[in-house]
């Protein structure tokens, strides 16, 4: 979509960036208190006539970017994704996603990948986790591996934050334990307060071989929390404002009952198969 940034305006040197903010609260209807951060320009790969500018929005406390190519004279823009078809269709996405140090399951060469970006206390979360760890393990063959970070909205989900630091910590003494963690706090989360998590963490770890002692040392120190934070500047900079999100081979998505993950990952293998 391109749209002029001005009506009648007299031309304006290169990115005003008051009036980009403007243009941009018109566009999109802003409601409520909505902070608009404008980053300099950068020279556009794939428009050479348009320079890329990131939009940042915060509202609510969240954060979403934007990415819009502002024209030479900088009186219109264009908002949207722009593709290279000699690469993978969502690649700009796969070049942020790390994947590295993270929990996951399924062969580390499977021709699908699926990133879940979650939060522990929510509600649709705890819908979504069966699917990945049950429906799409018995059915996947093999040809799925599933990597999980954090990603707790602190703004509507008081302990959220808690128990990503508290995963974390499990998965630094015991990775394959961290699953068995996302799994009970599921199973109870209804049960869990931000009095209780830590009691309820703790009792869980005695029965599942995690070492007690050094399990609430890294919680009370919150060592972890570096480690989770990072995974939400990953989120942001993707684009993430909700949970869960998946990124099927880099394909943005939110969360998705098994018959239409089972589509979205036939389609993937289709694809990957005939050697695109």
């Amino acid at each position: 979509m391109v749209s002029p940034l001005a009506w009648a305006a007299p031309a304006k040197s290169f990115l005003d960036k008051a009036t980009l903010e403007s243009y941009v609260r018109h566009l999109d209807l802003f409601r409520g208190d909505v902070t608009v951060k404008i980053d300099d320009p950068k020279p556009s790969k794939y428009l050479p006539s348009f320079s890329e500018v990131l939009v940042r929005l915060i509202f609510n406390g969240t954060e979403r970017d934007e990415l819009y190519y502002v024209s030479a004279d900088g009186q219109a823009i264009v908002r949207g994704d722009v593709f290279d078809l000699g690469k993978q269709p969502f690649q700009a996405n796969l070049d942020k996603l790390t994947l590295a140090d993270q929990p996951s399951f399924g062969p580390a060469d499977a021709p699908v990948t699926i990133v879940e970006f979650g939060d522990f206390e929510c509600p649709d979360c705890k819908l979504e986790a069966p699917i990945l760890r049950h429906d799409l393990t018995a059915e996947s063959g093999g040809k799925v591996r599933v990597v999980f970070k954090n990603y707790p909205l602190d703004s509507v989900h008081p302990w959220a934050r808690a128990a990503a630091i508290a995963g974390r910590c499990v998965y630094r003494q015991d990775q394959p334990a961290f699953w068995k963690f996302y799994d009970w706090i599921y199973d109870h989360q209804e049960e869990i307060t931000g009095d209780n998590l830590k009691t309820k963490v703790m009792a869980w770890a005695a029965g599942n071989g995690v070492d007690a002692a050094q399990l609430g040392q890294c919680i009370d120190t919150r060592a972890s929390e570096l480690e989770v934070d990072r995974s939400i500047a990953e989120a942001r900079a993707l684009g993430v404002s909700g949970t869960p999100t998946l990124f099927i081979n880099g394909r943005k998505i939110g969360g998705l009952m098994w018959p239409d993950l089972q589509m979205v990952i036939k389609k993937e293998l289709e694809y990957t198969s005939a050697g695109r």
